[in-house]
């Protein structure tokens, strides 16, 4: 790195409470990177920054291995995760019903993007990106012929069925969505029958993506890669090309489904790190760029390249982002655990999370979701440069790395802008961010 970054990184890391120790290598002070409420980024979104949790303690009713599964409907409540995603919707928007919702986002992302002042066209499609990550096929928790999911993963915390089918109500029933111009799934994985029966049945006509296809007895929505590139911004050499998606190319609006989990190699895996699932490959695939080896495991420290910002950035992939969602139901350790985890922390107490976290700002919901998973767990999330990934993003017009983040591009054409707003909340008791406090910059988390 030049010695003139590697001074600008140690200006702005201590103006943000960061102390640098060593070989110009960042640490943070007591494993905390920062400050609490020091924002940095411009937020995004109708009400810039704003990230809305909802929770119902209703809607998850599991009691844990032993009882059947958690996907099961007789243990998560359909009613009460519908519920909990309309007052997402229209707590996000501000508006007080969820067809006017829906209108603001789709106006208020088009604006954004140049799209002019319209809202949802017909005919304009949608990708869902789900978290199915023990669906893929190394992990062999889907059996390929019957596609029932099966094995020590059967409970694993994917995507819940439940919080699929309440997004595909919301914007068939409010949104005025055709089911044939959505697409939803996870590209690097099959659709198992346990999640896929209980939203075919309601929603025949939409698209279940499948990497294989499905078979002859249940067919899916085959995905195969368009001819649209991503780069990645640390120029990496004798790689083999990475395209996305053919239905993330064709599609004009994309919804990011994730989890709330922390990793052991990134710290968390939250909407930025769902993309590791949308190029058809494993992240270490041979002959391709690694994915991982910009993760705060294998890269400690901060103001480093992080290719986390090159998906939440690429005009098909973050680029394409109506809304960022965050299934919290049943929140867990990924890859040690199989099965999710209760919060002990306050307001839960013992008992599942039982959430849901939204937002136009895909900054600011996963600086949200690692704040409350540094609250319960004192490992990964707290992994030194865990939250690096969330600096540069929001600094991406000039990061703290250097980096010329432009994923769009071959060479350093055009340079991504401030991808949205990061800072961590005053404390995990009143879980307070800056615009909570008054302030005019910041995030806003408001309880639906």
């Amino acid at each position: 790195m030049p010695e003139q970054h590697k001074q600008m990184n140690r200006r702005v890391f201590v103006e943000m409470g960061v102390l640098a120790v060593g070989a110009g290598a960042l640490r943070a002070a007591e494993s905390e990177p920062e400050a609490p409420n020091r924002p940095v980024g411009a937020g995004r979104g109708i009400h810039p920054g704003r990230v809305v949790w909802a929770r119902d303690p209703e809607a998850a009713r599991w009691e844990g291995p032993g009882q059947g599964h958690w996907w099961e409907s007789s243990y998560t409540n359909q009613s009460a995760v519908d519920g909990m995603m309309s007052r997402a919707v229209r707590q996000l928007s501000g508006k007080s019903r969820d067809a006017q919702a829906w209108e603001a986002l789709f106006r208020s992302f088009n604006r954004s993007r140049g799209r002019g002042d319209g809202g949802y066209r017909r005919g304009e499609k949608i990708v869902i990106k789900t978290n199915f990550v023990t669906c893929i096929l190394s992990e062999r928790s889907v059996d390929q012929k019957t596609y029932d999911l099966g094995g020590r993963r059967v409970d694993y915390m994917n995507t819940s069925p439940q919080m699929i089918l309440a997004l595909l109500r919301q914007l068939v029933k409010s949104a005025g969505v055709d089911p044939r111009d959505i697409a939803v799934g996870d590209p690097l994985a099959l659709f198992p029958n346990q999640y896929y029966d209980p939203l075919h049945r309601e929603f025949p006509a939409v698209q279940y993506m499948d990497l294989n296809g499905g078979n002859a007895d249940h067919p899916r929505a085959p995905v195969k890669l368009s001819s649209t590139p991503l780069y990645w911004s640390s120029r990496p050499e004798e790689k083999s090309q990475d395209y996305v998606p053919v239905h993330y190319a064709e599609a004009a609006y994309l919804i990011n489904l994730a989890n709330l989990k922390s990793h052991t190699m990134a710290g968390v895996t939250l909407c930025a790190k769902n993309h590791f699932g949308s190029l058809i490959r494993t992240p270490p695939a041979k002959g391709y760029y690694d994915m991982h080896a910009s993760l705060a495991q294998r890269d400690p420290g901060y103001g480093r390249y992080r290719d986390l910002v090159d998906l939440m950035g690429h005009a098909s992939v973050g680029g394409k982002t109506l809304a960022y969602f965050i299934d919290g139901l049943y929140p867990g350790k990924h890859p040690i655990e199989s099965v999710p985890r209760k919060f002990a922390s306050a307001p839960f107490h013992g008992t599942w999370a039982a959430s849901l976290l939204a937002s136009q700002d895909p900054v600011a919901i996963d600086s949200v979701g690692l704040d409350f998973l540094r609250a319960e767990w004192s490992d990964h999330p707290h992994l030194d440069g865990a939250d690096d990934y969330l600096h540069e993003a929001a600094l991406a017009g000039n990061p703290p790395s250097g980096t010329f983040y432009d994923p769009d591009h071959a060479e350093n054409r055009t340079r991504l802008t401030s991808l949205g707003v990061h800072e961590h909340w005053n404390n995990a008791e009143e879980k307070k961010y800056s615009r909570n406090l008054g302030k005019k910059e910041g995030i806003e988390l408001v309880r639906a």
